[in-house]
């Protein structure tokens, strides 16, 4: 028996065993007082509408319809002379009776009825209070849209149009391909290169924004369609739906007739490899045409990426980019550390994986590219004729010369819809295009009814989703057994941290039997790329890796996803299963769950509209015949990283778990 245990990221033993214990017991103590004070709150949300209901049953007997000349309504009965003011004190007292006991028992939620013009007003009013109060008094949030009697309010959410009417693209990619040749406006000679590149058919998503890119450049970069500005475009569609193409496409085909070099199109995208990626699909459809692109992502010196941009000569510095893909850290140093690079002819800004982008605004890149776009040149003659200025209102001077617009192309499957959030990036009359809403499902009468679920994220169509429950000391044995009893091949696990994927590593390549490999941020760029080439070809069974493969890096013949560490937000789940059952293949994602974990995971994924995850239970009986070569490989472990110095650092906290 080890003194330690395996737990990719975990510390020193016992205190890892002894946070988790006591997050387990803080877990549960918040569970019960969280029920505690929903079942107060269910208690006094009862009473209030006992009372607002015995007010009301009051109020109709004391005033009950009349007749004409003061007398009562037919089956009504005739008042005394002095009833009526006797009952109007009777009311009023115990009006002040009730609300004094209420405010006692209640914090003074019960609503004051009003009378007459404006007593609804004044009952509303009296009822968002009761709402106030009563949260401060149960310590539980009481929504406005709480059923509290006579008046019901569902408080909705307010998008803009653009973000509440968007326009929605197919979510099954097999049974809507349309064929090449019947998206209108795409040149020949890039349906030439789609043909040579055994692409015959469109995916949904490509279908809908090439032809609205197109369009916003109908009549060349120069201007938009009839000389006004073009809109932006946003694109919300799962992992492996072709965003990239969607965009690749169009932008080669605006800037085909360009005489001079100047740099059109900035794509930028969060990590080195997705830029690679990007930049392989654009020489690819560049090829030929006499278009040049750059790739500025930090893997050569900044001295060599400064000599692929600008060149200088006796006439001053001319642009050697039309195309640039750059991550934007690198991208902010070259805007204000090399001399001639210029942005001033900018048409298209390309933001893909936007959601990371708005979270991580690295160096405060985005405000750097528009002021470099729009910065103002000292130089006259016929560049000023297109010298444009930052967007204002629309004026009879502002029409007299045509000018240059930016447009900003927005892409990610996890696209978020706060309007706060996309108010950074100072979109202009956005377009969006989603796969991301609720489908209407048939119901055996034949009629249809929406999911009940709100659906925020859209997973790839052909993706089979399970969790494991498990506890920490058997997660390794899970991970073997899968790849050893269950014979999967070419599996993609995700880990936590890079110290994490490491340990991992060492403790399958001990293990044996297994072709495995790491990769992460402690490799260098070079090797990096062999190992995914490798794994492409099946020279690798197991890659694992931290969250730098999750966005959107497309890794081919991806058979099953493994998370050995459970994500711990929902966008990071989506990113990671989307890197199998890509391009309308099918796909398994399994995810390695702590049993104290268990509760807030499928929490998060039913509140991000993904309640299709089937419990997979392994038993601990088909993990026993491995422990045995577990134990050996934790042995003959312990004595490498003891006999190396390099990996001295390294911490082996194991357990062999009982079953």
């Amino acid at each position: 028996m080890r003194a330690g245990l395996w737990r990719a990221g975990a510390g020193p033993d016992a205190f890892v065993l002894g946070c988790f214990r006591y997050a387990a017991e803080e877990e549960e103590e918040e569970e019960e007082a969280g029920a505690e004070a929903q079942e107060r709150a269910r208690v006094l949300l009862e009473r209030l509408r006992e009372q607002a209901r015995a007010r009301q049953l009051r109020r109709q007997r004391d005033e009950r319809p009349r007749g004409a000349g003061g007398e009562p309504a037919a089956g009504g009965e005739a008042p005394s002379p002095g009833s009526e003011g006797r009952g109007r004190r009777r009311e009023a007292e115990e009006r002040a009776a009730g609300g004094s006991e209420e405010e006692e028992e209640d914090g003074g939620a019960a609503p004051a009825e009003g009378r007459g013009a404006g007593g609804g007003e004044r009952g509303r009013g009296a009822w968002r209070d009761g709402a106030a109060v009563l949260s401060r008094k149960i310590g539980v949030r009481c929504p406005l849209g709480t059923s509290l009697g006579l008046f019901e309010r569902k408080v909705q959410p307010f998008l803009p149009q653009w973000l509440a009417q968007p326009k929605l693209l197919q979510k099954r990619i097999k049974e809507n391909l349309i064929p090449v040749g019947d998206v209108p406006g795409i040149h020949p000679k890039l349906l030439k290169k789609l043909q040579m590149n055994g692409i015959d058919s469109f995916f949904p998503v490509q279908a809908e924004v090439i032809p609205a890119v197109l369009q916003s450049a109908s009549n060349g970069y120069l201007m938009g369609q009839g000389g006004y500005r073009p809109k932006d475009i946003c694109v919300s569609a799962p992992t492996g739906s072709g965003k990239t193409l969607s965009f690749v496409i169009p932008i080669v085909q605006v800037l085909l007739d360009r005489v001079v070099c100047q740099v059109r199109a900035l794509v930028v995208l969060p990590t080195k490899e997705l830029a690679q990626q990007v930049s392989k699909v654009f020489n690819i459809y560049t090829d030929g045409t006499g278009l040049k692109v750059v790739s500025i992502t930090g893997q050569k010196s900044f001295a060599k990426e400064q000599e692929m941009l600008v060149q200088k000569k006796v006439t001053g510095y001319c642009s050697l980019a039309d195309i640039i893909v750059a991550t934007p850290g690198r991208l902010a140093d070259h805007i204000s550390k090399t001399p001639g690079f210029n942005l001033t002819q900018l048409r298209f800004l390309i933001i893909d994986e936007a959601d990371r982008m708005i979270d991580d605004m690295h160096q405060n890149w985005l405000n750097q590219v528009v002021k470099a776009a729009f910065q103002v040149e000292n130089d006259s003659g016929s560049n000023m004729l297109f010298q444009r200025t930052k967007p204002g209102p629309l004026t009879a001077a502002s029409c007299c010369y045509p000018q240059i617009p930016l447009q900003k192309l927005l892409f990610s499957a996890t696209l978020t819809q706060d309007p706060e959030k996309l108010q950074q990036l100072g979109l202009f009359q956005p377009r969006l295009f989603t796969s991301v809403y609720s489908e209407k499902k048939p119901l055996r009468n034949g009629t249809e009814t929406e999911q009940d679920a709100e659906e925020k994220y859209t997973l790839p169509e052909g993706l089979s989703q399970c969790y494991v429950p498990c506890n920490l000391n058997s997660k390794p044995l899970l991970l073997l057994h899968f790849m050893l009893t269950m014979k999967f091949t070419r599996v993609l696990c995700f880990t936590n941290s890079r110290e994490a994927s490491h340990r991992l590593f060492l403790l399958i390549q001990a293990f044996g039997g297994i072709t495995v490999a790491e990769f992460s941020s402690r490799l260098p760029p070079g090797e990096r790329q062999r190992t995914i080439k490798e794994f492409e070809q099946g020279k690798i069974q197991l890659l694992i890796s931290t969250d730098a493969t999750a966005r959107g890096i497309d890794i081919k013949g991806v058979n099953c996803v493994i998370n050995y560490d459970a994500p711990q937000f929902i966008r990071t789940y989506v990113h990671r299963v989307g890197r199998t059952a890509r391009a309308g293949n099918v796909g398994l994602a399994f995810s390695m769950v702590l049993r104290i974990q268990e509760r807030r995971f499928l929490r998060m994924l039913k509140d991000a509209g993904i309640p299709d995850i089937k419990k997979h239970l392994v038993k601990g009986k088909l993990l026993t015949p491995l422990v045995q070569q577990y134990e050996e490989a934790l042995s003959k472990l312990e004595k490498t990283v003891k006999a190396s110095k390099q990996n001295a650092e390294i911490e082996l906290p194991f357990v062999i778990p009982e079953f």
